[in-house]
């Protein structure tokens, strides 16, 4: 704890730093916090939490990845290509002549059915992005205050070096001077 106050005062570090620092730390500080007490809730229910889909999502789900797939293009494709030379091919005893209302119609109904189901999945995996998305930050911010404090402590080993250096050479210089004195008084 020590050495984290003599850090911020440390004369390396400007005034506006040490405060981005520290607000740093207390950052990670609510974040470790909020770790923990997850991992105490997952603890307290001995179950990791997964969030459980209704039965609405797991329908929109399934109806996006359905109609979003190449099958089913092709699938329906054929379908209509089908439904079209049927009734063309049965002339007059055809059950959906030739503007096609009843295939306009199903297909109508379909694209009524399906678009809001496809959009309520796509706002289900935009929430799941967005949570990526603070997760990613909050690790970016975690790595930010690492680097920041392993610059810290690298300013702080370069000043104590430089001080011992200093020291050094102080001693160096004073053992200089005794020396010199100690010849000159011989002569």
């Amino acid at each position: 704890m020590t050495t984290k106050q003599t850090a911020i005062n440390s004369p390396s570090i400007s005034k506006e730093d040490a405060q981005q620092l520290e607000l740093l730390r207390e950052h990670r500080r609510r974040l470790r916090q909020r770790e923990k007490d997850k991992t105490k809730k997952l603890v307290d229910l001995e179950h990791i939490e997964v969030p459980s889909l209704s039965t609405g999502q797991r329908l929109a789900d399934l109806v996006a990845s359905t109609i979003g797939s190449w099958r089913f293009v092709i699938f329906q494709s054929t379908g209509i290509i089908l439904w079209i030379i049927g009734n063309v091919l049965s002339g007059a005893n055809s059950w959906d002549p030739y503007p096609f209302i009843l295939l306009n119609l199903l297909l109508s109904f379909q694209a009524a059915y399906t678009a809001p189901a496809i959009m309520m999945s796509q706002n289900r995996q935009s929430e799941l992005d967005r949570r990526h998305a603070q997760n990613d930050y909050e690790i970016n911010v975690k790595a930010e205050l690492e680097i920041e404090l392993l610059h810290e402590k690298i300013d702080i080993l370069k000043e104590q070096e430089l001080m011992r250096l200093t020291d050094s050479v102080r001693d160096l210089s004073a053992q200089l001077e005794k020396l010199s004195n100690q010849l000159l008084d011989k002569r």
